[in-house]
Formats: structure tokens, C-alpha cells, sequence
């Protein structure tokens, strides 16, 4: 782009002669005498100005305009063509979500799943130089979005889950190992997988802390998030007349398990998420953390552009001068 600098700024400050000289121009035409004096005025009523009458201050507008055309050049702007590259070394995540029907307690408000889902959505708007992919997981894991730049249907397809999509239960091994699936092979400089869930394991094949092993072995960074107040959580349940009643259920969560395997790789960390509000501090913390990289290589090109106000000064001039020679030329 072209930004118009000055080397000499201070210059412009001359500009101000410019209204003075007008006030000073305009008290002197009113106060001008006619060069005869008539006692009577009778053979003058109904006479009109002429147009070269009406239009003599044109001579003093275009000394003004030449006036400040050349403090313009005199300060000498400059037009500065500016160039910027930009090289974004980003980074891959996947969120590994758990969907189980503990997911559905109301100690997250409206419950854990839906307050998860509006906090992740937060999170992904704030990324978007990097690749994010989403694994969900219960008694069983998948891939529901693959690591992606196209954070639209990112968002759209976390805002379809819900509970009960696959077997209940929770699988935090089979999560995580899936997780590591999608992305081992990443080129990315930094590798993340965010790991939240609301329970303890109790299904799956892989084992939870052989797989943050295997995270590790990949360079691949693990945030773990418990989610759950303290103690109880009212989680609705429907009785035999479709009827929503509440009840309260204990939360369960490893959370030396899930520290554990947060510590096995680099860097990796575990979090306590009781409500919403600490939920989204987590997120930021992690957002925080893993900043991408931006390397920003500029280009600059100085010109002068004075010339272009010196000839309007001299055309300002030289019209002022042909005009008053010619057409406003007055006998004395």
C-alpha cells in the first residue's frame, strides 16, 4: 500500500499563512475606496457587476494555491510502497470429547455436553491459522471431523453431538488412541490432543496410560480435562410414565489417572473444569499456551512525490499572472 509521509512535516505548518492572508485579503477588499468620488449616485442605480468584476478574486485564490502547493513541496512528501510476508507455522488439535450419558448432568449449565460443546466452539473461533479435528468417545471412539482448516463444518458437526450416538460408557484409552490416530503423521510443528471427559474408564481395549505413552513416543502434547463439581450431580433421568425427574448421581472421576497420562507427555497438563465459568478459563489457559507462530518479513520503498506539487504552484502562478495581464488588466 501507499502511505504519503513527510521529510520535512514541521514545513507544513506554514500552511497557516494561507486563512491569514485570506482574512487579511477580504478586510482590505471591503475596506477599498472608490478612486472617484460622486455626490450624486443616481447614474449608477441599476448597474450590475460584471462577470470579471465578480470573478477577480480568482487572481488571489490561485496565488493561494500556489502559496500552499509549494509549502507542500518544500516538506516534501513522500509515497512509501510497503510489503508483508507472512509465514504461519500452525498447529494441529483434536478434541477428544467424551459423549457418555453422564455427560447430561445439570451441575454445567443447561449440562456438561452442551456447555463443553459452546466452550470448544469459543475456542476453535480463536484458531484460525491451525488444524483442528474432533473424536468423540463413550463405550466406544471415532472420528468425527478429520484435522481440518475449515472450521464451519468443524462447528457444525460439534453442535450435532449428543448422547447416546454411540455405546454408553466411558473408553478414555480408545478415545485418546484414536485421537493419536489422526494425528501422528501431522507435519505440524506442535502436536495437541484435548482430552475432556466426566467419568472413569470402564470400556475399551487400549489401555489409557499405554496410549499417552504412545502419545509421547509421537511427540504429541495432552491436556486432560475433568469435568464435575465436587460430590454430587443432579443428572436427569425419565421414570416409566416419560416423566423427567432428577436425582442425584456421585461424580466419579480418576483424576490421578488422567493427571498421569497428561504428564507422560511434554509439556502435558491436567485440568479441573466444576462449572462453565472455570471451563472457559481452561480453554484460554490452553489457548494461551499454544500460540502459533508467525514470521512477518516487510518490504519498504521510499519515493518522492514533490514534483507533482511544483508544477501545480507554477501552473497556479503562471495562470494568475496571464489572467491579470489579459483579462483583469486594469488602466490606471
Amino acid at each position: 500500500m501507499n502511505h504519503i509521509t513527510f521529510a520535512h512535516p514541521y514545513l507544513l505548518l506554514l500552511l497557516l499563512i494561507i486563512p491569514l492572508m485570506t482574512a487579511w485579503y477580504v478586510l482590505r477588499y471591503r475596506k477599498q475606496k472608490p478612486a472617484l468620488q460622486f455626490s450624486n449616485i443616481t447614474l449608477f442605480k441599476g448597474l450590475k457587476k460584471t462577470l470579471r468584476q465578480r470573478t477577480y478574486p480568482l487572481l488571489f485564490a490561485l496565488r493561494m494555491v500556489a502559496v500552499g502547493a509549494l509549502i507542500v513541496a518544500l516538506a516534501r512528501p513522500q509515497s512509501k510502497l510497503s510489503r508483508q510476508e507472512m509465514k504461519v507455522e500452525g498447529i494441529d488439535i483434536v478434541l477428544a470429547m467424551d459423549v457418555s450419558g453422564s455427560m447430561l448432568a445439570e451441575d454445567f449449565r443447561p449440562n456438561r455436553l452442551e456447555a463443553s460443546k459452546h466452550v470448544a466452539a469459543d475456542f476453535i473461533d480463536g484458531r484460525r491459522n491451525d488444524r483442528i479435528g474432533l473424536v468423540v468417545f463413550s463405550g466406544e471412539a471415532f472420528t468425527q471431523v478429520p484435522l481440518t482448516i475449515d472450521h464451519s463444518v468443524l462447528l457444525k458437526q460439534l453442535f450435532a453431538l449428543k448422547s447416546g450416538m454411540i455405546k454408553d460408557g466411558t473408553a478414555l484409552g480408545d478415545g485418546l488412541a484414536t485421537a493419536i490416530n489422526r494425528i501422528k503423521d501431522s507435519e505440524a510443528k506442535s502436536k495437541v490432543i484435548i482430552l475432556l471427559t466426566d467419568g472413569i474408564n470402564n470400556q475399551g481395549s487400549v489401555d489409557p496410560q499405554s496410549a499417552a505413552e504412545i502419545a509421547a513416543l509421537y511427540n504429541i502434547r495432552l491436556y486432560t480435562i475433568g469435568c464435575g463439581t465436587n460430590g454430587m450431580a443432579p443428572y436427569p433421568a425419565r421414570d416409566q410414565y416419560g416423566r423427567i425427574h432428577y436425582q442425584n448421581v456421585p461424580v466419579e472421576l480418576d483424576e490421578r489417572l488422567l493427571t498421569a497420562m497428561a504428564n507422560s507427555t511434554q509439556d502435558g497438563q491436567y485440568f479441573r473444569a466444576t462449572n462453565k465459568k472455570s471451563l472457559e478459563k481452561i480453554f484460554k489457559q490452553i489457548d494461551d499456551m499454544e500460540k502459533s507462530k508467525i514470521d512477518v518479513t516487510q518490504y519498504s520503498q521510499t519515493k518522492d512525490e514533490y514534483l507533482g506539487w511544483l508544477i501545480a504552484a507554477g501552473i497556479a502562478l503562471l495562470l494568475e499572472i496571464l489572467l491579470g495581464l489579459l483579462y483583469y488588466r486594469s488602466t490606471p
